[in-house]
């Protein structure tokens, strides 16, 4: 199996998934699916402050899953969902292995029953 995200120069596979293992920075990221948005728009939904939320932002900004822009005194944030695909990619792997096995087992249990059928 490739070695996805493993030692790359750019933010890796382990701060995607470290990004992602918060439910409150996957919730921000699903609003930011809809299109870009302010802390402000983004802290409404929690019961948090506006610096926490700016806390994850920073977080899914050095995973390289959003960017920030500027625009006057906002600064919205937008999902740069680049970065999921390598991630996507690695779990990819870890399916063909499952269903692979599964399949394994299938044809196993069917040889089973058809064995049984005839004793």
């Amino acid at each position: 199996m490739e070695q996805v995200g493993y030692m790359s120069g750019k933010p890796g596979l382990d701060a995607v998934f470290s990004a992602l293992s918060d439910p409150t920075r996957r919730a921000i990221l699903t609003k930011l699916a809809s299109g870009e948005a302010s802390v402000n728009e983004l802290a409404e939904p929690f019961e948090m402050s506006q610096p926490a939320v700016s806390k994850h932002l920073k977080v899914l900004e050095r995973a390289g899953l959003i960017t920030r822009g500027t625009d006057r005194q906002r600064r919205p944030a937008r999902l740069n969902a680049k970065p999921m695909k390598e991630a996507v990619a690695w779990l990819e792997e870890f399916r063909k292995f499952w269903s692979s096995s599964f399949d394994q087992l299938d044809n196993l249990l069917e040889e089973l029953k058809n064995t049984d059928q005839w004793e």
